[in-house]
């Protein structure tokens, strides 16, 4: 089992920054990739980011050059959030891959509202 906490969303105007965290606990020895998915009010989850064990990122076309994946140790993800828009409001999850299984956390909501 893999837990995951997420922190740092919230309420910020159009053109503002976030950053989100995510730590992983528990059987964390068999992730190799990390990530953060986003479920807009009424409309499918869909990858945000995500970063493999040795490095390599992919973003959704609409984040790129604004948002930034990073990872840390113990098993740690980050979102920084940049230029961000309203149609960047979204409940942001975060999500670990191990063989055959995937983890997610409860979400945090990042709401983008003047």
């Amino acid at each position: 089992q893999v837990q995951l906490v997420e922190s740092g969303g919230g309420l910020v105007q159009p053109g503002g920054s976030l950053r989100l965290s995510c730590a992983a606990s528990g059987n964390i020895f068999n992730i190799y990739r990390m990530g953060w998915y986003r479920q807009p009010p009424g409309k499918q989850r869909e990858l945000v980011a995500d970063i493999f064990n040795g490095g390599s990122t992919n973003y959704a076309d609409s984040v790129k050059g604004r948002f930034t994946i990073s990872r840390d140790n113990p098993p740690m993800v980050y979102l920084q959030m940049n230029s961000l828009k309203p149609e960047d409001t979204a409940v942001y999850y975060c999500n670990a891959a191990v063989p055959l299984y995937a983890y997610w956390g409860q979400g945090t909501q990042v709401t983008v509202s003047s």
